[in-house]
């Protein structure tokens, strides 16, 4: 292995599945070269060695580069619409199908079942939960969040919250049972078909142009006829109807 960030690049995606090729190079190079001279690496090799053989610090490190930034009802006037306009729209189906993709910490999946469970019973939608992060899911799956990732949920939902004993929160067991997870790569697993309401939110901003044209293209596969796309804040498909989508709202488009 030459001691370059190309063929670090390349060693990682053969270790991991993950190609750091798609993100954003700056971006990511500028990361990569902080979390590794934070450890005292100043060297490609080296540091691909080290997290070769330390498992925990591979863990760390892929969720550093992953970017798992995420909270409960983050930019609630989006899910103020969501609520109002896309759900009466999804209501005529016989079972509602819910994609979460990238969902991180698991604050965005367990956002749309608290929002879904006061309109349906469980029986009436499904919400599939993904990420690359095997360590977030984890940390989904548990379902204990520090006080700053609740900050934003509304007073009517907070019934659904328990303050543990260290300070943290536990969401309601009735609300985790919703959710199913599950480790997916956007840049290589198959995509789930017939989904209704597919959500990725805040994750597409860092990766290249044409990854990004990519998985648009893919999510619209995986939308059935009049299923929505929701995006998050600073995202947008620019070519959305080239690709087939209709734009609904700032940050939503229907196929």
């Amino acid at each position: 292995m030459e001691n370059t960030y190309e063929a670090f690049k390349k060693e990682f995606n053969k270790l991991t599945g993950i190609n750091l090729s798609f993100y954003k190079e700056r971006q990511m190079k500028r990361r990569i070269d902080s979390f590794m001279q934070g450890r005292g690496y100043h060297d490609y090799v080296k540091f691909f060695v080290f997290l070769s053989a330390n498992h925990e610090a591979l863990d760390q490190f892929i969720e550093y580069t992953t970017i798992n930034v995420s909270e409960f009802f983050r930019n609630p006037e989006q899910w103020e619409y969501l609520e109002k306009e896309i759900i009466p729209k999804l209501s005529g189906h016989t079972k509602i199908r819910i994609w979460s993709a990238a969902c991180s910490t698991g604050d965005e999946p367990y956002t749309l079942a608290m929002l879904f469970l006061k309109y349906f019973p469980r029986t009436k939608f499904s919400i599939l939960a993904t990420d690359i992060d095997e360590k977030a899911i984890e940390t989904a799956k548990a379902g204990i969040y520090l006080k700053k990732s609740i900050a934003n949920v509304p007073k009517e939902y907070q019934q659904y919250f328990t303050k543990t004993e260290n300070g943290r929160y536990a969401i309601a067991p009735e609300i985790r049972r919703c959710v199913n997870f599950k480790k997916h790569n956007l840049f290589s697993d198959e995509y789930p078909v017939n989904v209704n309401l597919l959500v990725c939110r805040n994750v597409l901003i860092y990766f290249t142009e044409e990854k990004k044209d990519e998985i648009f293209r893919q999510y619209y596969k995986s939308l059935t006829r009049g299923g929505v796309l929701f995006l998050g804040n600073t995202e947008q498909v620019v070519n959305y109807k080239d690709i087939g989508y209709t734009r609904i709202a700032s940050f939503f488009y229907e196929k």
